[in-house]
């Protein structure tokens, strides 16, 4: 059930509109989906839609790309998933899902939305990091139910995370151990990791963005075996060839650092993700696939120094171009 579009955190120029999505599969009360808008400025013309989902320990607050998009004639929507950013209620485990599959109800639920509000539009489907996992597989899965991805015409992935970090002889154990921990102990949460990625991105670190910190914490919320279990299960099903159904685009950085304290070249990495496995997992992505990679880029392309960024929405907008996805 959605609620009417009301006034959003960000300001003047963005509302949100909730999706009550009823009892929690995985037991966590009554769960919601939190949908957000861009309203359309004067003398803007809309010809197609742009939907965005964040990844991890995220939300959407990332206004130069609603701009971007709307510059284009694509009306910009994110949506915030259960559990995440607006959407999390109180005593609910940050990100928390069993299944990624379960993500298709507020997906589903947006699309509907969007056909409402601008019907017959065509949609490009953008997402983030864990997110670039879960779109394509809800993708596959709307393509194999429905028969065709309509109204979705293309998608974009900005450092889709497509594969466990680390070396491929620990990936294997860790994977088997997760299958077993995820049914006894779904919610104890794994030893933290490196956290220094928020800050090059807040303004109280090397960052230009004062983002909220109790929806996107500096240093990450806690991982649970459950929801890495799911994502592993993600990722197998990632490598066994998916079919989304519309042409792709990947943009990554061109290199990866992992680091335990600060250095001026965490800003021009990405200190997350590997991206070797980027490249390597994309093209199962089914049909046409362009990867790029954005020399200097951070994990999130679009949060990145000024040049660089300005690059990675320079290959984005000609990707755009090049298949019809551009209206302004």
């Amino acid at each position: 059930m959605a609620v009417g579009w009301q006034d959003d955190v960000l300001g003047a120029g963005y509302e949100r509109q909730v999706l009550e999505l009823g009892a929690d599969p995985d037991g966590e009360g009554d769960i919601a989906a939190v949908l957000v808008r861009r309203t359309p400025r004067p003398a803007e013309t809309v010809g197609g839609v742009a939907l965005y989902v964040h990844g991890f320990s995220d939300y959407f607050f990332q206004t130069g790309l609603a701009d971007f998009f709307a510059a284009r004639g694509l009306a910009f929507h994110a949506l915030d998933l259960r559990k995440s950013g607006r959407s999390r209620r109180p005593d609910q485990t940050a990100h928390y899902v069993s299944d990624l599959a379960l993500y298709d109800a507020e997906l589903d639920g947006a699309m509907r939305v969007l056909a409402a509000e601008h019907p017959g539009l065509p949609v490009v489907a953008v997402a983030h990091s864990t997110g670039g996992l879960i779109l394509p597989l809800w993708l596959d899965r709307r393509r194999a139910r429905t028969g065709g991805t309509a109204p979705v015409a293309g998608l974009v992935l900005n450092s889709p995370w497509f594969d466990l970090q680390g070396r491929p002889l620990h990936r294997g154990p860790v994977t088997q151990a997760l299958r077993v921990l995820a049914k006894v102990r779904p919610l104890r949460r794994l030893p933290p990791g490196p956290t220094g990625y928020g800050a090059t991105l807040h303004t109280s670190g090397t960052g230009e963005w004062d983002f909220d910190v109790a929806y996107k914490p500096l240093a990450g919320f806690p991982v649970t075996f459950g929801w890495l279990n799911a994502v592993r299960r993600g990722h197998a099903r990632l490598h066994r060839g998916l079919d989304v159904g519309v042409p792709s685009l990947v943009l990554r950085s061109d290199r990866t650092r992992y680091g335990s304290t600060y250095s001026p070249e965490d800003d021009r990495a990405d200190t997350v993700l590997d991206v070797r496995q980027i490249a390597r997992w994309a093209g199962c992505l089914g049909g046409e696939t362009t990867v790029v990679p954005i020399p200097g880029a951070r994990h999130d392309v679009f949060l990145s120094l000024p040049e660089v960024r300005a690059e990675a929405y320079r290959r984005l907008d000609a990707w755009l171009r090049d298949h019809d996805l551009r209206f302004g």
